[in-house]
């Protein structure tokens, strides 16, 4: 069973955070701006479809009501807005976010959201996701333009080491809560072990993902536009937003993973019974 949640987490306690900006909040403006409540709508429907299909490769039973349930409730959007807005807001720093807020709130920065929002609707059926990676091979090592603009983006923020990073932890996350949840018996450098083994193969798939989502994601923009939106995010300010939404959203997965392997021991445990 693939362990990866991707790209771009719960059974903690919610920290009371407004899912709406306040006016005078810019960092939970700048977060309205760039989609969260859509994103996580997104999230938690990939986080059902990922459920399935983790019923049926750990279930000896499959997936019954208990387990349907235990899901939707690991993947609440308002608890997992929550968590990203406290880990986005704790993370940014001292750089200045109005260069983003004018930017996101431009018609530009408008369509590039949009742009994101329906790839990564989209790419949730199989198919789609699929022919984007299809794409992505048919240009991979070769010199088009439009690979060169994606590089220059992905390297600027980091993009493939945090996702890989991410990925990997959110898999440790999953086996130590089997683990504590008595469905396996590993030490926590067992569970180390088996997930830096995962490493190339987590690489090798995040990297094929990610590239597979940017070039449909901003396949109807201009080489200039895109140009623009690679510039502002190799910014300070843009970097500093980048960081400090891989904060928010790893963090919240490595808890939506602690929580989805705790759900799926005692539904185990209840099954062998």
């Amino acid at each position: 069973m693939s362990l990866r949640l991707v790209a771009p987490a719960i059974l903690a306690a919610v920290v009371a955070l407004p899912l709406r900006a306040d006016p005078i909040d810019p960092l939970n403006e700048l977060l309205d701006r760039i989609g969260l409540s859509e994103i996580v709508q997104i999230m938690r429907a990939e986080g059902l479809a990922y459920g399935s299909e983790m019923a049926a490769d750990l279930l000896p039973g499959g997936a019954n009501a208990a387990w349907d349930q235990a899901v939707s409730t690991i993947y609440d959007t308002e608890t997992m807005s929550a968590m990203v807005r406290a880990g986005f807001v704790e993370s940014f720093g001292a750089a200045d976010p109005a260069p983003l807020l004018a930017y996101f709130g431009s018609p530009e920065g408008e369509s590039v959201v949009a742009m994101e929002l329906a790839a990564r609707r989209e790419m949730i059926d199989d198919a789609v996701e699929s022919a984007a990676r299809e794409a992505f091979q048919g240009l991979d090592g070769s010199a088009d333009p439009r690979l060169g603009l994606l590089d220059a983006f992905v390297d600027a923020n980091d993009l493939l080491e945090s996702n890989v990073v991410g990925a990997l932890n959110a898999s440790y996350e999953f086996y130590l809560g089997l683990a504590d949840g008595g469905a396996i018996t590993m030490s926590e450098d067992e569970i180390l072990a088996e997930v830096w083994s995962q490493e190339p193969d987590t690489r090798a798939d995040s990297r094929e993902w990610l590239y597979a989502y940017l070039l449909m994601a901003y396949a109807p923009m201009s080489d200039a536009a895109l140009g623009d939106y690679v510039e502002i995010s190799s910014t300070p300010e843009g970097r500093a937003m980048n960081r400090a939404l891989f904060v928010g959203f790893n963090g919240m997965y490595d808890q939506i993973s602690y929580a989805l392997g705790r759900a799926a021991a005692k539904q185990m445990i209840a099954q062998e019974l």
